[in-house]
């Protein structure tokens, strides 16, 4: 297993010590604190890269700890664990950003795959490089995030990167499409060549077709001289054609024989010019559904879409909120404010955050930072720094509820994880958002309860 650092939260003493014991062979570093207080002492000066941590705690209990780590060190990993009450408390801990949660009595294998997953995870985000070796490493750049599906998305950008093959990117608008484009060019075999970067949308249909393909001097009115478009100055380096699905249909064809040949005629040209430019598309559309209605072609769509890689919008990695929320404090501070004293965002103002829906995605929390830092007069960014939709936004999302004969957690949890089931008509993807765990993790726990589909 990866080199990690684990600080094992716990107020009983024989939890603690089976904790040690039971990864006394892993290659990792364990310390132990007595309850939340007692936790953050111990952050000042271990470097924790997880820390897991039961609920019901004296002084500090978990899901305060877990508010205190997420407030003043977002990098931090926290998984809860509880064997007390109904399973409110997981689900709380969920939506305030735990990354996962655990029973008692401990399964130590489902322990090891987390730490696992942290650690591989730390790698992939790690970005305390210099010189050369981050050249060498990830240029996520902006791309920052703890949730399992951002880990996941971190793994195809790698994997992906090694190749020349074409990429289809898609997600609502602000969750980062172009970030994704950039890192993956910046990973890949042609990072010393260029990235040229084409908003589809914005082009005018007598525009694009010149603006990617050139025209030829006379070509039309305007044509004054002869012009090289993107695709040509693509060569040898990546074409990033965001927001595709607004393309017409005729500079779909023309498109499809770039991708199908390598070829293709400048506007008011005769002569077949060669082009050899990596491809990545994005777009905010549903393209099965465009091809459906004969708005996108059914040939140039399988074409682009070699390998996919979705984004999830904001509202379904709340984990990722704080770890953004202070990323975009400290970049506007930096820019707008060097002199101001800005360390932080107030518990309140961070609770309305993880709270909000964020139609906007990752760029409306970047704006709504940028206005915090703004108007901030203290050392702290409070509510009243918020944009004022955001203070008055109540909670539109519909609340999961159960009500319970049985206050047995094990019990809570297979009926909460049976009612997500049924209300997503027995959707794995759609039953693991509503209840804010990774699909494996479902599945895990369907075996665990023997939870079976019924037979219709």
């Amino acid at each position: 297993m990866t080199q990690a650092n684990i600080l094992f939260v716990d107020d009983e003493p024989g939890y603690r010590k089976a904790f040690i014991r039971g990864l006394a062979d892993e290659d990792i570093a364990i310390e132990t604190a007595v309850d939340g207080e007692d936790a953050m002492e111990k952050l000042v000066t271990f470097h924790a890269d997880l820390v897991i941590t039961d609920v019901k705690m004296p002084r500090k209990d978990g899901l305060k700890l877990l508010e205190e780590i997420k407030l003043n060190y977002p990098d931090v990993f926290v998984v809860v664990v509880t064997a007390y009450g109904d399973v409110e408390d997981a689900v709380r801990a969920m939506k305030a950003g735990a990354y996962d949660f655990l029973l008692k009595p401990f399964d130590f294998d489902i322990i090891k795959m987390i730490i696992g997953r942290v650690a591989d995870h730390k790698k992939y985000a790690q970005k305390d490089y210099s010189g050369i070796e981050r050249r060498k490493r990830f240029r996520f750049k902006n791309i920052i995030g703890q949730d399992q599906k951002m880990f996941n998305i971190f793994r195809m950008i790698s994997d992906v990167a090694k190749t020349n093959t074409t990429v289809l990117i898609t997600g609502e608008s602000g969750t980062g499409k172009e970030l994704v484009a950039e890192a993956i060019h910046y990973e890949g075999l042609r990072r010393e060549r260029q990235l040229i970067k084409v908003n589809c949308s914005a082009l005018t249909e007598s525009l694009i077709n010149s603006e990617l393909f050139g025209h030829e001097k006379g070509a039309f009115t305007d044509a004054r001289s002869q012009k090289k478009g993107h695709f040509e100055l693509a060569h040898d380096g990546t074409i990033f054609l965001d927001e595709i699905g607004d393309i017409s249909i005729s500079t779909q064809l023309s498109l499809l024989r770039v991708l199908e040949m390598g070829t293709f005629h400048r506007v008011g040209g005769t002569r077949s010019l060669k082009v050899d430019a990596r491809v990545i598309c994005a777009t905010n559309k549903d393209l099965p559904a465009a091809v459906k209605q004969k708005l996108f072609r059914e040939d140039l769509y399988y074409r682009i879409n070699v390998v996919s890689i979705h984004l999830p919008p904001l509202r379904e990695r709340k984990t990722d909120i704080p770890l953004l929320a202070h990323h975009f404090l400290e970049k506007y501070r930096k820019s707008l404010f060097p002199n101001k004293k800005i360390s932080r965002i107030s518990r309140r103002a961070m609770s309305l955050l993880l709270n909000y829906d964020w139609p906007g995605n990752v760029r409306e929390l970047a704006n709504v930072i940028e206005n915090g830092v703004i108007f901030c007069r203290k050392d702290n960014i409070t509510p009243k720094d918020l944009p004022i939709n955001l203070r008055d936004w109540s909670g539109k999302l519909k609340p999961l509820t159960l009500t319970l004969a049985s206050k047995s957690l094990p019990q809570a949890e297979s009926a909460l994880i049976l009612h997500a089931l049924e209300g997503t008509n027995w959707n794995l993807k759609k039953a693991a958002q509503e209840l804010e765990i990774a699909r494996g993790t479902l599945y895990s726990k369907m075996q665990k309860y023997n939870i079976v589909r019924p037979v219709s």
